[in-house]
């Protein structure tokens, strides 16, 4: 064993683009520092059953090419250990067989809290740091800095989008995108403002109050009739995920006419306790929603849905996140030799090119174990702008009567019955 003892590096949660940039870098300036260092494979999940063999010996010849792709070669897994004190005692019986006294882990904030029970519980035998990834970027890293993965998501997300909406324009069809999001919409809204897309629908812009399907799909309806009234017949809408939360499983339940939402998916949780929102086909389900409500007032429209998530999560890095999880990686080992490594385990960012290492008990709620989210600023120039080249009703389609006149047409409405079916979505009761 080298003379500092082993490093430990493993990957929790979702996968991310970069996760082998934060791998390849850990491991080179750990061993330039002196440790050994072993990959734990699937996260915690063997450390959390006793099984000290999965692990894998990293060198620099191994890992001197990975940082440019995708994936993980460690594996990820979204066990959490500190639901079970069994689970716990095993992960620091393979931590002490195996010799570890420093650990790197990358994930998100349930990665975090397992990680930072095992800083606080070893009494500083085990130094901790923790690299934050998620596509989601809602972690409350300092300033705007995101968290690393998402900008290559963005980026691929985009080029599918685009193609998409070609796609839509050519056969005079509406998508809708899902995209991956649960507690914020940064994705599903900088995917859609970067291509262009016709709409975007985020949880943030309703400000927390309690909203409805058929809110939603009003929405989503009235983007439809301003296109038509325009002799424009497809388009493309992004939705982010956590709409399902906000809707709330009563919420989907009451708007199906059956009541059954196990139609769309299987209704489970993880170990954190969270709605498998991958499980529902919330795309499906919006498709019949909005399907059923155009036939009511005489619309026919060909809808196709698109989950967008997957395909990005094992994406090969673009440069800005090679480069970032890099930073990343490198730093997490230099914390882990530094005196305050000794005093608290910390979750690894960046400000104006500095470490900035960020003690756990600063960053994690003691009775959640989650970070706060940090949502899309809906009060800011950025969201306004993307806003600003959406499609949607607005105020001004209402007080204008020549295009009130010709909204109401394509459905057959009178101006007054247009108003009352959909003034609410602009203020106008």
């Amino acid at each position: 064993m080298s003379n500092r003892g082993r490093l430990g590096i493993l990957v929790g949660g979702g996968p991310a683009p970069g996760l082998n940039g934060v791998i390849a870098a850990a491991t080179i300036e750990g061993i330039n520092q002196g440790y050994e260092v072993i990959g734990f494979r699937d996260g915690f999940k063997n450390l959390a059953a006793g099984d000290a063999t999965q692990i894998k010996p990293l060198t620099i010849r191994e890992v001197k090419d990975i940082h440019i792709k995708g994936g993980s070669i460690l594996g990820t897994a979204r066990t959490n250990p500190t639901k079970s004190e069994e689970q716990m005692q095993n992960v620091f019986s393979v931590l002490e067989r195996l010799g570890v006294t420093a650990l790197v882990t990358i994930g998100g904030d349930d990665t975090a809290f397992s990680a930072s029970h095992v800083a606080k519980r070893s009494g500083g035998k085990i130094k901790v740091a923790h690299v934050p990834k998620t596509i989601d970027n809602d972690l409350p890293l300092p300033g705007s800095t995101p968290t690393f993965g998402y900008e290559t998501a963005r980026h691929y997300g985009v080029q599918i989008v685009r193609n998409l909406m070609e796609d839509a324009r050519t056969t005079s069809r509406w998508y809708i995108i899902i995209s991956m999001g649960r507690a914020a919409g940064h994705l599903a809204l900088g995917i859609a403002k970067a291509s262009a897309a016709t709409l975007s629908i985020i949880s943030e812009e309703f400000r927390g109050r309690t909203i409805t399907v058929d809110e939603v799909c009003d929405i989503i309806i009235g983007s439809i009739i301003k296109r038509k009234a325009e002799g424009s017949y497809y388009g493309l809408v992004v939705l982010a995920e956590g709409l399902i939360e906000s809707l709330g499983e009563k919420g989907l339940v009451a708007a199906l006419p059956d009541g059954h939402l196990e139609r769309f998916g299987k209704v489970i949780r993880d170990d954190h306790g969270h709605l498998r929102l991958g499980e529902i086909e919330f795309g499906r389900l919006m498709k019949e929603f909005l399907t059923v409500r155009l036939e009511k007032l005489g619309i026919k429209m060909a809808f196709i849905d698109k989950d967008l998530g997957y395909e990005l999560r094992c994406a090969d890095p673009i440069p800005f996140d090679a480069e970032y999880t890099r930073d990343l990686g490198y730093a997490a080992v230099k914390f882990l030799r530094s005196p305050e490594a000794e005093k608290y385990g910390a979750i690894i960012s960046f400000v104006d090119g500095r470490m900035n290492p960020l003690p756990f008990d600063d960053m994690l709620d003691p009775k959640t174990g989650r970070m706060q989210n940090r949502r899309v600023n809906v009060d800011g120039e950025a969201f306004e702008c993307a806003q600003a080249y959406m499609i949607r009703l607005e105020r001004e389609d209402f007080e204008d009567e020549k295009q009130l006149a010709k909204l109401a047409a394509v459905i057959k409405f009178t101006t007054e019955e247009f108003t009352a079916r959909f003034g609410y979505l602009v203020g106008i009761k």
